[in-house]
């Protein structure tokens, strides 16, 4: 049987909200902010767009579930507290503050308007699932199925989520970046003492990683660049005891194949 939002959300005084229907903005995922940064959340609620759309004394907040269609994540209940020429000032409320992050509302909202009013998509709303805990990053999908932006990653890192550190760190292996801006590739490759898990922090730390190629984009291009068009994949993964000549030669053959030296990717050898 479906349960709707006004069945666990009685809100009566609805005509004192505006949602926040929270997408991506040609940048970065807000399910990934929210993730990553409670603080930089916040800011999404005193954007100002050019026009005062959050004109009402609330704001519902919620957050695209990018991973699912018509999936929403609750954010939160803001209480709008200033309005300036430029900016929103915005108190997140203890309003049902115990579904911030986890309760997943489906509808099939396809409307370009960000901020409408409450009421009239408030019976709408059904209840999809209530996690555990507030969301951190996606869960570890295998070592087969990992294909991640740079966004995302950071994420991942930045939570030190266990699934996925657990996973990477004691393993070796073989990985690909690819840059969706330009379609150049970089392969790369995680053995000695150091395993995926470390390799791919050291890009959210520094965007190059110690390439040279790397290097010189980020210096050309800023952090901001790979932030916007990195993605990361994992070719192969092998036991921590493979020896490091093994990780080496099949780093070759792979750039070999995906011809990532020269004009066409980041590799110099």
């Amino acid at each position: 049987m479906t349960i709707r939002l006004q069945d666990i959300f009685p809100i009566e005084n609805q005509t004192e909200y505006k949602i926040h229907f929270a997408r991506w903005n040609q940048h970065v995922q807000p399910l990934e902010v929210f993730a990553r940064d409670r603080g930089e959340w916040h800011g999404w609620q005193e954007y100002w767009p050019g026009r005062n759309e959050f004109n009402r004394p609330k704001i519902f907040s919620l957050i695209q579930y990018f991973h699912e269609p018509d999936i929403w994540l609750f954010g939160g209940i803001y209480r709008v507290t200033a309005r300036h020429a430029d900016r929103y000032e915005v108190e997140l409320t203890n309003e049902f503050e115990a579904f911030i992050g986890r309760l997943k509302l489906f509808y099939g909202y396809r409307a370009r308007t960000t901020r409408p009013v409450l009421e009239r998509h408030y019976q709408n709303f059904e209840v999809q699932e209530v996690l555990r805990e507030a969301y951190s990053g996606r869960l570890f999908p295998g070592f087969d199925n990992i294909d991640l932006s740079h966004d995302e990653l950071r994420t991942v890192v930045r939570n030190n989520r266990e699934d996925w550190r657990a996973a990477l760190e004691n393993v070796k292996g073989i990985y690909l970046i690819t840059d969706t801006h330009s379609g150049r590739r970089y392969v790369g490759s995680a053995y000695g003492d150091q395993g995926i898990w470390s390799r791919w922090r050291a890009y959210i730390d520094t965007g190059h990683g110690g390439n040279v190629e790397l290097r010189a984009l980020v210096r050309r291009e800023g952090m901001e660049y790979c932030r916007e068009h990195f993605r990361f994949a994992l070719l192969e993964y092998r036991s921590e005891r493979t020896p490091d000549d093994t990780i080496i030669a099949r780093e070759t053959f792979w750039k070999q194949i995906l011809l990532t030296r020269g004009e066409q990717g980041y590799n110099r050898n």
